[in-house]
């Protein structure tokens, strides 16, 4: 598989644009789920561990998951410095490659685009949750396909939020929600996001 991130790894978290998002990503996700210490919880499309990195200090444990190999090792290379447990896993989640695990909550920014069938992976990552256990995860809103710049595998344009919540019921959550998350202020836009959450049967 090709990996779409080898040659943007190294700068990858020197971008103030992405730093900036990620920051207010990573508050929109503590502000709509219930994160709490002694948590496991995984981080889909984890890429650098720039929100890992700001989950870091509310939790026990994350599990960082990435399909692209370069992402990883940047990752790798941060997790010592990090004040909870990091495990690192090289896994493409879309096509059932699931590890043997279950987590409190899954989180996850700017991935779902990239994902084919997003609601066939929400069934998939439910299969990884405790029962009561949470998805949360941040992407853009529909846009006009001027958000990326290079090519990384993007399979969507954003998402219609209504799109989004129908897959999560469709997938079995509850107590779903979707909510702002932040402005992205790229050099040549300006591009809505959101959070959305849901809840797998207790």
């Amino acid at each position: 598989m090709k990996d779409y991130f080898a040659v943007r790894a190294d700068g990858y978290d020197h971008t103030d644009y992405r730093l900036n998002y990620v920051d207010e990503m990573a508050r929109a996700i503590r502000r709509v789920a219930p994160i709490e210490s002694g948590m496991r919880l995984l981080d889909f499309g984890a890429g650098t561990g720039l929100l890992t990195q700001r989950l870091a200090p509310f939790v026990e444990e994350i599990i960082a998951v990435d399909i692209s190999p370069s992402m990883i090792v940047k990752l790798e290379e941060k997790k010592s410095a990090l004040p909870c447990r990091i495990e690192t896993l090289r896994r493409d989640l879309t096509r059932g490659d699931l590890p043997n695990l279950k987590v409190d909550g899954i989180v996850s920014t700017m991935t779902f685009h990239h994902i084919e069938d997003p609601l066939s992976l929400l069934k998939r990552l439910k299969q990884l949750l405790k029962p009561g256990g949470f998805v949360a995860f941040c992407d853009v809103d529909t846009e006009d396909g001027s958000f990326h710049t290079v090519d990384t595998g993007v399979k969507h344009f954003g998402f219609e939020r209504e799109s989004v919540l129908r897959w999560m019921e469709e997938a079995g959550y509850r107590a779903l929600k979707i909510e702002d998350a932040t402005i992205i202020e790229k050099p040549h836009g300006a591009y809505p996001a959101f959070v959305a959450y849901g809840e797998a049967e207790q």
